[in-house]
Parts: C-alpha cells; sequence; structure tokens
C-alpha cells in the first residue's frame, strides 16, 4: 500500500494543466465497443481505473494503439465474448467500477453483457437499478446470480426496442449506460429525467457524430432514434472538473498563486462561484482560471443573515465529487459553512480526520457537516491518515499541504485512481510530497 510523506507550509506558484476527464473517459472508452470502425480518443487521463479499462477492453480482444501519452486508437472488429463467461474478466470487472459502462454497448451490439459486481469507492451505496430497470424497459431480460455475485443481461430477440422511460434517478452512468444500448435499438427511446452533465453531453456528441441520432442533448429528456450501425470518429475529452475545483480549493488553503490552464470555463457550470461563496477569488483570462495568493478568504451568508448551505446535486447543480474540496477548503475560511452530501451517507466520515488535524467541525449526521473556518489562526497539524475513497484523499492531501508538520496519507492508490501524477505536477509548483511504495 502507497504512502504520501507531505511536508506543510509551503506555498505554491506556477501553472498547472488539469488532466482529461476521468468521468468522461469511461463512458467514451465503453462507447468503442459499438462499432467496429476506428475510434480515435484525445486527453485521455493515465490515471488506474481508465488504464484498467483500456486493459479490460484489449483482453475483450479490442485492438487498442497507443498513439501518444493522453490519445489511444482503437478499433472492436473481433470483440471476444467468451472473455466475459471467464474467471480472468470476473476478477478485473469487479476490481473496476467503470466496467459497469461496458454493458450498453455489448447489449447494444452483440444481444448480451455480463459483470462481475463492480468495485469502487466506498462511500455509501451505489445501487445499479437505475441500469438494469432500463436495460429491461429496451427489452433486455436480466439476470443476478447472487452466489457469485454476476450479472447478465440479454436481449430477448436479438435486438434491443425503443420506447419511453422515466428513470428513478438521474444517475449519469445509468443514462449513459441505457444511451449507448438505446441507439442501436429499433425505433425511438425517450429518456425523461436523464442525467445532462458535460460529460453526458460530451457522449452523446461523440455517437452523433458516429452516426446515431440523439436529440435533447444538455436537457433531462433524451429522445434516440435507433440506427443499424454506427461509424468511427475522432474525440476529445473536457478537461476534468474535479480537478479544476480540487486545485481552487489547493491554492486558497495554502496560500499560493496558481493559474489553471485550459480551463474549459463554460463547461464548469457553478462550480466557480460556489468556491466564490466562500470568499475565494479567481479571475478568468481567456480559459485559464487565475487564483491570486489570499491571506484570508470570507464564507458568505444568504441575504437573511442565516449560515450559507452547500449541498450537491444533479446537474446543473454543485458536483458531489467536490463536496470534500469545498469542506477542507472552509476549514480555514473566515465564517461558518453548513455541507450537505445528500447522495452518498460514508462520503464525510473522513472529517475525523480533519478534526484531529485541529480543524473545527460536528459531523450531524451522515450527510451534514458545520464547518466553523479557523480564519488561518490555527493552522491545520501533520498527522498520519488513511485515504478512504479517491475525493476525500484529495481533499486529505490539501489538508496535509496546507498544514504545520509532516503528514503520512496511506492507501494512495485511491488518490491514484482519479489523478494523474498529482504528486509529480504539484512538487513541480512547488509542493514537497514523497511517494513511498
Amino acid at each position: 500500500m502507497g504512502t504520501f510523506r507531505v511536508t506543510g507550509g509551503k506555498k505554491l506558484k506556477g501553472e498547472i494543466i488539469p488532466q482529461g476527464a476521468k468521468n468522461e473517459a469511461l463512458q467514451i472508452l465503453s462507447a468503442v465497443l459499438l462499432t467496429d470502425q476506428t475510434v480515435t480518443i484525445h486527453n485521455i487521463p493515465a490515471i488506474r481505473d481508465v488504464l484498467k479499462l483500456i486493459e479490460l477492453l484489449g483482453d475483450l480482444g479490442v485492438e487498442v494503439t497507443k498513439l501518444s501519452t493522453s490519445s489511444y486508437q482503437f478499433k472492436a472488429t473481433n470483440v471476444n465474448l467468451e472473455y466475459l463467461n471467464s474467471a480472468e474478466f470476473k476478477a478485473k470487472g469487479a476490481s473496476l467500477r467503470g466496467s459497469i459502462m461496458i454493458i450498453g454497448p455489448l447489449l447494444a451490439r452483440f444481444g448480451k453483457g455480463f459483470i462481475p459486481s463492480p468495485g469502487g469507492d466506498k462511500i455509501g451505496r451505489r445501487r445499479l437499478d437505475t441500469h438494469f430497470i432500463g436495460f429491461m424497459k429496451l427489452g433486455a431480460h436480466f439476470e443476478y446470480l447472487a452466489n457469485e455475485q454476476f450479472y447478465k443481461v440479454t436481449a430477448q430477440q436479438g435486438r434491443l426496442k425503443g420506447c419511453y422511460m422515466l428513470l428513478d434517478e438521474a444517475s449519469v452512468t445509468g443514462t449513459a449506460n441505457i444511451l449507448m444500448a438505446a441507439v442501436l435499438a429499433e425505433g425511438t427511446t425517450t429518456i425523461y429525467n436523464a442525467a445532462c452533465e458535460p460529460y453526458l453531453q460530451q457522449l452523446c456528441k461523440m455517437l452523433n457524430r458516429m452516426g446515431a441520432n440523439i436529440s435533447g442533448i444538455g436537457s433531462n429528456l433524451l429522445t434516440i432514434q435507433g440506427v443499424d450501425k454506427l461509424n468511427g470518429t475522432d474525440h476529445t475529452l473536457l478537461p476534468d472538473m474535479i480537478e479544476i475545483g480540487s486545485f481552487i480549493g489547493l491554492a486558497a488553503m495554502t496560500e499560493s498563486e496558481i493559474t489553471i490552464k485550459n480551463c474549459a470555463i463554460p463547461e464548469l457550470g457553478i462550480i466557480p462561484d460556489t468556491f466564490k461563496r466562500l470568499g475565494i477569488a479567481m479571475e478568468f483570462r481567456g480559459d485559464d482560471i487565475f487564483i491570486p495568493a489570499q491571506s484570508n478568504y470570507e464564507i458568505e451568508s444568504f441575504i437573511d443573515g442565516s449560515i450559507l448551505t452547500i449541498a450537491d446535486a444533479p446537474w446543473p447543480g454543485f458536483t458531489p465529487d467536490l463536496i470534500s474540496i469545498i469542506l477542507v477548503t472552509a476549514t480555514q475560511a473566515r465564517g461558518n459553512v453548513l455541507i450537505h452530501q445528500k447522495m452518498f451517507e460514508s462520503r464525510l466520515f473522513f472529517v475525523d480526520n480533519l478534526i484531529d488535524m485541529g480543524a473545527k467541525i460536528i459531523l450531524c449526521d451522515p450527510h451534514r457537516a458545520n464547518v466553523m473556518g479557523l480564519d488561518r489562526k490555527v493552522p491545520l497539524k501533520g498527522i498520519t491518515m488513511s485515504s478512504p475513497d479517491i475525493r476525500a484523499g484529495v481533499a486529505m492531501l490539501i489538508a496535509a499541504m496546507s498544514a504545520t508538520g509532516v503528514s503520512t496519507i496511506k492507501n494512495i492508490e485511491q488518490i491514484d485512481r482519479g489523478y494523474q501524477f498529482i504528486d509529480q505536477r504539484l512538487n513541480q509548483i512547488g509542493a514537497e510530497i514523497v511517494r513511498i511504495d
């Protein structure tokens, strides 16, 4: 189990480029299974979850050609469906939550898809019902083998049939999976209460370039006219909005002057404004975000003077993946804020580590935390801690970089799942992070 040893109190200065979007990559990579033609994808992040999915595609028989450090070509001409029954596939699929995304394309093109119960962050219940209910509405037969923890989905009559469906939740991965299944289905599919995140919009645009017929992109009502075949295409991933938000919080916590390059600002939604409500100054310079060094930043209150509440919500609301970052950033602000993590009941449990570091936080229940900012009057102190999930791990890293003394962060494999060479990139602009394998 890898470890970061972090020497805190270092002020950073310089430019940093966000990686390609992890959450978009898992959808886009799975979509290469929808065609037998060449698909070229650029700006792919070299992170654990993404590289494991690329490896899984290769094991399935997809021809994978690495063109550069971040560009790959894929050609799924000879997909080996027998591999889905192998013990190796069950082991690899179970270790990667993103593996769930291959079911929709396999079901659409080949009429069947298997997947073991996928892994991922331990942040609370992450049910898959939305995916499989959607497949069943398209005419698929669903079977869960509880003793093997294995899911099987097969098209009843060889090809799925379009239909109207109202999703029980606006699941991003659920919408993407159903969408990919529907593009090759017979007739029209209408998905209401669909997720509309920028990454989902990117998937829709890519599929349309491949020959799909999807309308309503960017709304919660998608209409898909099924087609018989999809072609190849080129696609470039957006920069990762979660990294961008993480760097904003990092700059504020460490009193650092950082320029975040090539941010695709129009695709960030309310993320910049949410950080501004914590008092963090920033300037948009073209497509870059400049964060000046700030000795203090003050949390806003609501107009009536009541305590600010920041809660996650489906897009265009505030993304749940940045709740941990907002929370840790608030610990050195002036003022109070209530953080409400609605989606996952275990995502706030990492705050015990922040409390041990000296933060003033009351964990009201599994979903809500009241943060009383220290206004830099009392710095956090270095401790030893362990990363429970990707986002909490980076929140801990930010806390450690702002603290006095040395912190040790264990289980950094979680951080590596979502952040590309994060220690090297931050060290280049003044951090002191040592990786110990």
